[in-house]
């Protein structure tokens, strides 16, 4: 399935060739310091991971691309999705430092969000972020993300401590 809109992002199945960008992405620190630790991935971890989160059932991936060209700028997940609670996890990656601040992140998450409520039928979305990313938040808070709590020292990046925010959305 191929969701677009707004022509700034089309969501869209990982491809094998998306694998080598992906690989980039993970292994690139200042990329990967916006939402997590950095550690270098090896080739054969994630090739490990690419499988599995393409058969994973308790997740969705896609790969975001620019519109127009179509060119890979990054990936946006459903995770723990839990047909009981129909609820999920969100994870976006912008991997492509030039298409930042232009948009297409917040066109993916509103893109994301349609799968979650439509196809998916969930009826919440939460995600956190780092509480001194406010690009992210303000974007999350156009797609209807509401704060929920702060996590206190919650992760430890590049050798310091950072809040995290918790976010909501439910489904219209």
């Amino acid at each position: 399935m191929t969701i677009e809109a707004q022509a700034r992002a089309l969501l869209r199945p990982l491809r094998d060739e998306d694998s080598d960008t992906l690989f980039r992405w993970i292994n690139d620190r200042e990329t990967v310091v916006f939402n997590a630790p950095f550690h270098p991935v090896t080739r054969a971890d994630h090739e490990r991971w690419f499988e599995r989160v393409r058969r994973d059932p308790s997740l969705r991936i896609f790969a975001i691309d620019e519109v127009p060209g179509g060119r890979l700028v990054g990936s946006a997940q459903l995770l723990d999705i839990s047909p009981l609670h129909r609820s999920a996890q969100l994870q976006i990656r912008i991997g492509e430092a030039d298409a930042r601040g232009r948009g297409i992140g917040t066109e993916a998450v509103r893109l994301l969000l349609a799968q979650a409520w439509g196809e998916l039928g969930l009826h919440r979305v939460a995600l956190t972020v780092r509480a001194d990313n406010a690009r992210a938040i303000r974007a999350y808070e156009k797609c209807g993300f509401v704060r929920e709590g702060l996590l206190r020292d919650a992760a430890l990046i590049e050798g310091r401590y950072v809040d995290l925010v918790c976010m909501g959305v439910l489904s219209p």
